[in-house]
This record gives structure tokens, C-alpha cells and sequence, in this order.
């Protein structure tokens, strides 16, 4: 009898969501119809456009979206079917009239694609960028589009977040608002394909192999990826090993890998590309956005509104952070990530209470934004919301924990010696124990047990805390090392270790419903990083390490909003690999990207934890 009415509460719900989606299509066929246009530039290269236009006469405000991804379906009689979700419904529901533009050089539009375009603050004539297609773009738009109020919004996730950061270089009169979330800032120090050097390699050969492929005229088709042979993502890049084999497998035809190969450190042509260089002199409102579990861009986020605090003084700037995967704000409920829960259903709390209000003020002249924090995050762990005056905080006080004898982590420096362990190229220490294809976005917070276990990992952790601890602001990890070859990489992680007898309450919303997964002893991963040890006095020149001698590696970790709970444990896992996450270091002071097989070799690593070599991480701790 209970499988029957299981099975019958699934059709009622199932049967119901159907005639939501029903009402919601018929809805919009009757209130609204699309218009696709090719949008001319200044250089007389034209973007293609879907609009989605009310068909009442009342003045509307324009909210664009410039993505590298597409706007289709193509045809006026095909619908985006986004806009049926909840997030995207929301906004043709308060009548706005929406714009998605394929770039330069994707999709249908003409022109030339270059990979995060560089920006160009002295354009002359006929010259453009991104901002420059964004200012014409907007310009066509006010004096085109029928009923428009000639007040505009910009907003994009992920490589869309890098054109909506574009379009506030835009200067255009018009551009009122803009939200970059997740955004693409800087491809090089911490946003998809390299963390602090460190090339992200399952991303950046399963992105490029499709993404990256030419496309030498306008299409309606996309290009498919390299297709893997296997189930086993970890066996498939241990097998295919260095990189410039992926290089064989990519073929000639990807010109951003090659861009990717020919540039292993951070010179002028990675500074060109780092958004947040020429965030100056921005006009309209900004509303940064991000996700505090963002397997794609934890850093740019967090990076880019630092960036635009300080390069200007007038601007109306905003931060929300959530405890959200990428894009985990525009769908789903936000309530738990893998076998995380968070309470609450924190994606439809930011789009109802902060993303909508902030955008009817600029754009509709509606409501206010004086209930809109400064920085608005939320803190994992205690699982609130906090409302904040400033990012970073002020009231925060940056606490040296030390790594020490026996596994010990402690505020006081009393410990002697050093703890070592071989890092062997050739048995990398995975970055998830789970068995798939995909990078997943929930090793976030994934359990960690399985890298404690491992003779390739240390692990340092706190006795039971007998009160709470919040952390709120960036990580520093400050190693003092010694390795027997000339380069290593080195990951910090940040993990919370649950009481042996936790559970969650049956009713809150988990993986599998969360009933299976012991979280007794879970070992959360809350902030992790990893750092190529050849960049550890700069970026731009690299350094090799003299064998044997101690050195230190100073590097920051994105921000953490985490509190750890009375009962709870802090943790420290430091390793040299991270794999296939993260590319293999030969440990070799080689060029990484051209290297042989032959140049991988092991080597040991040692952690210096003594009166006079310390290691030890900086942590940001709230105080009330």
C-alpha cells in the first residue's frame, strides 16, 4: 500500500507541474511575442538578437543578455524554453522586455570571436571590444525596440557575467543596472582554466574541445567535444598523461588552447584579459553575484566587486553570496549541495528579496533598494544570512592556526620537527572518490574522508571546539617547505569534521534525500586551492626550487563564510596533486605544457611545523 501511494503522490506532483507549465506557456504566448533581429556595430559587423516583447503599449525597460552560448531556438514561432523557468518568468511576469544577443562571432552573428576579448580603453573610429558591442547593441535597442522606457539592464552568468562586466565599461547613458554574476575575470590566477597557475585541466580540455572548435561563418548548430572513452574521468587523463598529448587529441583547429599552451605564465597577454585591470569609472549599479560552492568560479565573484570598491568611489556596487553551485541561484531551491543542507531555500530568497528589487529600482523606477545590504552572504555551518555594511569586514581578526606534531592544529605555536609525505606523479590524489566522466560540481563539499586515509595527504586537525568559530574573508595558507625536485604544487583545504553521532532531520532536503549518506564524521570540504609552487613569488616569473632547502609558499585562498559549529572540528589536508581537476605537476622545473611523460618523477614533500619554521594558515575570524 505505501509503494501505491508513493507512486500516486509522484503523478499528483508530476501532473501538477504539468499544468503550471501549461499556464505559464499559455501566459506568455498571450502577453508576449519574438522579434529576432541582426543588430548592427560600428565596424558594420551585425549580432543576431531574440527579443521577447510585450504586446501591450506600455512602456517597458530592456534587460540584455550577451552570451557566447546562444540565444536559441531560431525562429520568431520558437520559444527560449528559460523563459518558462521560475528565474527567467519572473521578469516577463514585471513586463520587461528581454534581449539575448549571440557575441561576435558565435552562433548566428558575424564577425570574429576572440575568447575574452581584451578591453580597449582608447578606441578610436571604427575600433571595438566587448564594451563597444555592448554600447552599440544599446544603442540600437532604445531606438528600435517598440515601448521601450530607454532604460537598460545587463546581466550574464559565467562567460555571460564577463559581457555584463563589459557592458558596465560600456559608458552608454541608457545602461542603468548590471548584474555580472559568476563572472569571468581573470583566466589565469583563479577563474575556470587555472587556479594560481595551476592549469584546471579536465575543464579546460572538456570545455575547448567542443567550445573552442572555428566556426568560420553563422550557424544554427553547435560543435560536439571530445568524446572519452571511458566512464573513468581519472583513468582517462592518468592514461593520457602530459599535456601536450591533450594538445594531440585537440587537433590544430582550437586557437584558445594553443593560446592556453603558449602562455604558461602571467604575462601581458593574461593581464590583458583580466577584467578587473579596467573596472574604473562605472557608472551604473552593480550587483555582484556568486556562489560560495562554485566549482567554476569561486574567485571571480568575489574578486570583481573587491576590484570595483576600489577603483571606484561613486559607484552604487553590491555583493550576494550564497551557498550555491554555478548558476545555483537561477535554478533549483538552493537548499543543499550534495549531502550539504543548508534550511533554506536560499535561491528563491536572493531572486525574490534582492535580484528583482534591484533591478525594478534602476529599470522600472519601482520600490527601493535601501533593504538591498552592502554585501548580503550567507553563512554555511550556522546556515543565515547575514547583512552586511562592508566586504571584507571590518570586525575581523586574522588568527594564525598552526599545523603541528601528530595531526595537531592549533592556535599556539609549541610544536617541533616537520611532517612529509611523497607525492608520486604517477598515483595523483584525486579531487573526489566518486567514479564518473564530469567534473562534479558537488565536490565543493564533498566528504573527505577518502583523501585522510591516504599516506599522500596530511591531515591537521583542532580538538572538539568548544564554541563557535566564524570565518569571513580570504584564507592564507603560509606553508614553510622543503621538496627533493625543483617544482611541486601544493592544495590547501579547509574542511569542517561533523560530531560522530550528527544526522540531519529527515525533513530537510539532502542527496538521495540524505538518509543514506553517514554524515557522523563528515569531513566537509568548505574552501580548497590549490597553488603551482614555481609562481610563489610571482606570477610572471616563475622560480624553481633549490632541492632540499626550506621555503616558504605564501598564497591566499578564496574568501570563506563558514562558521564552525560548538562540537565540531577545524581541518587541514595539505597535498601536491588534486587530479584530474588540476594538471599534473612533473615536479621538474620544466615548461609543464610542452614536458615529456619521461619528466614526471616523485618527490618528497616536507612541512616544516618547528619554533622557527612554522606553517600555518590565516584565518579570518568574526568577532561579534
Amino acid at each position: 500500500m505505501k509503494k501505491y501511494f508513493c507512486v500516486l503522490c509522484f503523478l499528483i506532483l508530476f501532473t501538477a507541474s504539468l499544468t503550471a507549465q501549461n499556464s505559464d506557456s499559455i501566459w506568455v504566448t498571450e502577453n508576449y511575442y519574438k522579434v529576432e533581429k541582426m543588430v548592427p556595430m560600428r565596424d558594420g559587423i551585425s549580432l543576431f538578437t531574440a527579443f521577447y516583447i510585450p504586446k501591450d503599449t506600455a512602456r517597458h525597460p530592456i534587460l540584455l543578455n550577451r552570451t557566447p552560448y546562444s540565444c536559441s531556438p531560431y525562429g520568431v514561432d520558437k520559444l527560449n524554453p528559460r523563459i518558462y523557468e521560475t528565474y527567467w518568468l519572473n521578469y516577463l511576469k514585471e513586463g520587461y522586455i528581454i534581449a539575448i544577443q549571440d557575441v561576435r562571432g558565435r552562433w548566428m552573428s558575424e564577425g570574429e570571436f576572440v575568447d575574452v576579448r581584451p578591453f580597449n580603453p582608447n578606441k578610436k573610429g571604427k575600433e571595438i571590444d566587448e564594451a563597444s558591442d555592448t554600447y552599440d547593441a544599446i544603442e540600437w535597442m532604445v531606438n528600435n525596440v517598440p515601448y521601450n522606457n530607454n532604460r537598460v539592464g545587463c546581466f550574464g552568468i559565467s562567460y555571460p557575467g564577463f559581457y555584463a562586466t563589459m557592458a558596465a565599461l560600456s559608458g552608454h547613458p541608457s545602461l542603468r543596472a548590471v548584474s555580472p554574476q559568476a563572472p569571468v575575470t581573470d583566466w589565469f590566477q583563479g577563474d575556470d582554466f587555472h587556479h594560481n597557475g595551476a592549469f584546471m585541466l579536465m575543464d579546460g580540455f572538456n570545455f575547448y574541445s567542443g567550445f573552442g572548435k572555428p566556426r568560420p561563418k553563422p550557424t544554427t548548430a553547435g560543435s560536439p567535444g571530445y568524446r572519452i572513452p571511458t566512464q573513468d574521468s581519472y583513468d582517462f587523463f592518468l592514461r593520457t598523461g602530459a599535456l601536450k598529448n591533450f594538445t594531440k587529441l585537440m587537433g590544430d583547429s582550437i586557437a584558445f588552447w594553443k593560446d592556453l599552451m603558449n602562455h604558461p605564465d602571467y604575462d601581458a597577454w593574461w593581464q590583458a584579459r583580466n577584467a578587473r585591470n579596467f573596472v574604473t569609472n562605472i557608472k551604473p549599479a552593480v550587483l555582484v553575484v556568486g556562489g560560495t560552492f562554485d566549482a567554476e568560479d569561486c574567485f571571480g565573484a568575489w574578486s570583481l566587486y573587491k576590484a570595483i570598491e576600489e577603483k571606484n568611489r561613486n559607484t552604487d556596487n553590491r555583493l550576494v553570496m550564497g551557498p550555491w553551485f554555478h548558476g545555483g541561484w537561477s535554478r533549483g531551491e538552493g537548499t543543499y549541495l550534495g549531502n550539504v543542507r543548508f534550511g533554506k531555500k536560499t535561491s528563491e530568497v536572493y531572486q525574490r528579496n534582492i535580484e528583482i528589487p534591484f533591478f525594478n529600482f534602476y529599470l522600472k523606477l519601482k520600490g527601493t533598494v535601501r533593504d538591498i545590504a552592502e554585501a548580503t552572504v550567507f553563512f554555511t555551518g550556522e546556515n543565515e544570512w547575514r547583512r552586511l555594511k562592508e566586504w571584507p569586514l571590518k570586525n575581523v581578526e586574522y588568527m594564525d592556526i598552526f599545523m603541528g606534531t601528530d595531526g595537531k592544529l592549533s592556535f599556539e605555536k609549541n610544536s617541533t620537527g616537520h611532517s612529509e609525505y611523497i607525492s608520486d606523479p604517477a598515483h595523483p590524489v584525486p579531487y573526489t572518490e566518486d567514479i564518473g566522466l564530469g567534473r562534479t560540481r558537488e565536490y565543493m563539499s564533498d566528504d573527505q574522508r577518502f583523501a585522510s586515509r591516504r599516506t599522500d595527504v596530511l591531515t591537521f586537525s583542532t580538538n572538539v571546539l568548544n564554541e563557535d568559530i566564524t570565518l569571513a574573508g580570504p584564507l592564507v595558507a603560509d606553508l614553510v617547505t622543503a621538496i627533493s625536485t625543483t617544482d611541486a604544487d601544493f592544495v590547501v583545504k579547509l574542511i569542517d569534521v561533523f560530531p560522530d553521532e550528527y544526522k540531519y532531520d529527515e525533513n530537510e532536503f539532502g542527496k538521495g534525500n540524505g538518509l543514506n549518506y553517514p554524515m557522523g564524521g563528515y569531513q566537509m570540504l568548505v574552501r580548497g586551492e590549490i597553488m603551482r609552487g614555481r609562481y610563489r613569488n610571482s606570477f610572471e616569473k616563475p622560480e624553481a626550487f633549490t632541492l632540499g632547502k626550506i621555503t616558504q609558499v605564501k598564497y591566499t585562498l578564496p574568501d570563506v563564510a563558514h562558521t564552525f559549529k560548538k562540537g565540531h572540528k577545524l581541518m587541514i589536508q595539505i597535498q601536491s596533486s588534486w587530479f584530474p581537476l588540476a594538471d599534473r605537476n612533473p615536479q621538474k622545473f620544466v615548461d609543464i605544457y610542452t614536458c615529456n611523460d619521461s619528466d614526471f618523477q616523485k618527490a618528497t614533500i616536507k612541512i616544516y611545523h618547528d619554533a622557527a619554521n612554522a606553517s600555518k594558515i590565516i584565518l579570518p575570524v568574526l568577532k561579534n
